[in-house]
């Protein structure tokens, strides 16, 4: 093992006597040998046996290094304590030593301690007066500095130390399993939102042609959402707090159709706080849309899609189990919830008083019930229970002057599940709902109720769905899946053109190219019957309303945020053909260019991109 260049090893035998040269061409040489070397050994010394605290210790070896290099020839810097000897005559000889043996600890160099300082009185020429006390001025400094460092280092220990700051609180989970991502304090923005430019290579404009209610989103109109949320951490009560306001605007945009009036729509305006007072908790109230999981390709949630203003709780448990409510009220503009007409004002003032003689609310409850169970590393799935009441309370409705009709009060409900499968990885998922809806609840959040029963009731309404969604990912291949089946009655008992049966299943295969570049082609078949008969042409006899069209969709992308059924922007193109039988034609209007049209065109453009929106974050 060969020893560090700038160390020595202890010797084993006398020193020679060491000799000075006959004559220096520098006096403080030999200054440097005597004075020099006696006074830094002093400062050293001094600096060294002081007690020093932990938070010193690395400042004053520093400081002592610096300080002995400093006064030390160049020739002596090889170690603070060390002093290079002075050349001997060439007629001495160094002393012989013994190697030492092979197995001897001795074999490897030995710990390189400081030796001691020479004690052999040396002869060298008398340094000047000025020279001396040079040196003593710089000597001085040198400690006057040393002494200014060790009082700043006495005042840093003496500070007292910073409290350690505690992580900062962070946006919660959500409740299901899938929590979105984290931010942090501070105002954020979200979107959904796309554009699209079509036509149908006739010279009018691109329309969608889905006969069901849910069809492919390939040939949906221009719609963007763009979200505010203020995001904050209160450590001093570790609650956690999200604002929310989503502003909706809906096609025809002023660019195309030159009107300055926008089709605009709040959908979210709310509060929703998480973890005061009890960890797992939160509660929140506003207007919000209160939804569960979705199947992207029809553009639809199965069986939770609530648009309310009200409020709500959730609980999560650590077993994985989680719990939600929430109650809401609206009342959508049809003379089913109001009525207004027009009175006179009071005291036979003149003018006219609008008044409202129907004027009731509707009341929406839910309950969520759900467990979400882990299955390896990152997959699971999870099971929902889900419910909801729907209730109206009675009212009058003016049907002629003076002449009124009794409206009687309204009940509904809704009983459902989910079970999703799910692998953590690339969002790869299949989810399954049933949903039975009954009264007035069949009807939905907004629509309003057609053909009541006979006591002008929902009583007999009902709704039945049962629906199939998922996505699967494998290197640059996927496969999207969106199929549902609905029955639709109303309450009146007798069939009727609103009675509806009906269903679609889809699929959009995809490929990327080079994690830049997509395909995606896309496969519909839908099925609706009516309730109602109709006579084909050419024949007499009346058959079932029974409408079917096919759709199929080719669309090239361009991925900007690489490869994912949900990896958004996109810009692309699209290009789909719709098929129909005279059934379907059937269900249009008179002159409606889709009754005369048997087959049907989609050619346009656009973009779609969602990022940092509540609305969109898995639940």
């Amino acid at each position: 093992m060969t020893a560090h260049p700038h160390t020595r090893r202890r010797e084993t035998e006398p020193r020679a006597p060491v000799h000075a040269p006959a004559k220096t061409p520098f006096p403080l040489a030999m200054v440097y040998s005597r004075d020099v070397r006696r006074v830094a050994r002093s400062v050293i010394e001094r600096s060294l046996s002081k007690p020093r605290r932990p938070r010193r210790a690395g400042l004053t070896a520093a400081c002592t290094v610096i300080l002995s290099l400093a006064i030390l020839p160049p020739d002596a810097r090889a170690s603070p304590f060390s002093i290079p000897a002075v050349a001997s005559p060439p007629s001495a000889s160094p002393p012989a030593v013994d190697p030492p043996a092979a197995d001897s600890p001795a074999a490897d160099p030995p710990a390189q301690d400081a030796p001691d300082l020479p004690t052999t009185t040396t002869t060298s020429p008398t340094s000047s007066a000025a020279e001396v006390e040079a040196l003593e001025r710089r000597l001085a400094a040198v400690e006057a500095r040393l002494a200014e460092v060790e009082g700043e280092a006495d005042t840093l220990a003496e500070r007292p130390a910073a409290p350690e700051t505690p992580a900062p609180l962070r946006a919660p989970g959500t409740l299901d399993g899938q929590a979105p991502p984290n931010y942090a304090d501070g105002f954020h923005f979200g979107s959904y939102g796309r554009v699209m430019v079509a036509g149908d290579g006739r010279g009018r404009p691109g329309r969608n042609t889905d006969i069901v209610a849910h069809g492919s989103r390939l040939d949906e109109s221009t719609y963007a959402e763009l979200e505010l949320r203020r995001e904050d951490a209160w450590e001093s009560v570790g609650a956690y707090t999200r604002i929310v306001a989503t502003m909706a605007m809906a096609a025809p945009v002023f660019h195309y159709d030159a009107n300055f009036d926008a089709k605009i729509a709040i959908r979210n305006l709310y509060l929703e706080e998480t973890g005061l007072g009890l960890k797992g908790l939160s509660v929140w109230a506003g207007s919000r849309m209160y939804r569960g999981d979705d199947i992207y390709v029809l553009d639809w949630w199965p069986l939770d899609n609530l648009n309310t203003l009200g409020g709500g709780a959730a609980y999560r448990f650590k077993t994985g189990t989680f719990v939600k409510i929430h109650s809401g009220i609206n009342q959508p503009q049809s003379d089913f919830y109001v009525q207004t007409v027009t009175r006179s004002p009071p005291l036979e003032m003149p003018g006219a008083t609008a008044v409202n003689i129907l004027d009731r609310q509707k009341i929406t409850n839910s309950l969520k019930l759900g467990h979400v169970i882990n299955v390896g590393e990152t997959g699971g799935v999870k099971v929902i229970a889900y419910g909801e009441t729907h209730h109206m309370r009675a009212g009058q409705r003016e049907v002629d002057d003076n002449a009124f009709e009794d409206l009687p009060s309204e009940l509904g409900y809704v009983a459902g599940g989910e079970i999703s499968l799910f692998t953590g990885k690339r969002s790869t998922h299949l989810n399954a709902w049933v949903r039975y809806a009954g009264g007035l609840a069949a009807y939905g959040d907004f629509a309003r109720p057609t053909q009541p029963a006979p006591d002008n009731s929902t009583k007999g309404a009902r709704e039945l769905v049962v629906a199939l969604g998922g996505n699967y990912e494998v290197g640059p291949f996927a496969l999207m899946l969106g199929s549902y089946f609905r029955s639709f009655r109303n309450a009146s008992p007798a069939l009727d053109y609103d009675d509806i049966d009906e269903g679609i299943i889809l699929l959009r295969p995809q490929v990327w190219i080079k994690d830049i570049f997509g395909l995606a082609l896309e496969g519909s078949y839908q099925v609706q019957q009516r309730g109602a008969l109709w006579n084909p042409p050419g024949e007499e006899d009346l058959r079932p309303l029974v409408g079917t069209v096919g759709k199929i969709g080719v669309v090239p992308f361009l991925a900007i945020a690489g490869r994912g059924s949900y990896s958004r922007p996109h810009l692309r193109f699209i290009y789909t053909v719709t098929m129909r039988n005279d059934a379907a034609r059937a269900m249009y209007a008179t002159d409606d260019v889709m009754s005369l049209r048997n087959t049907d065109h989609f050619i346009g453009f656009g973009a779609e991109w969602w990022f940092g929106s509540t609305s969109y974050f898995r639940d």
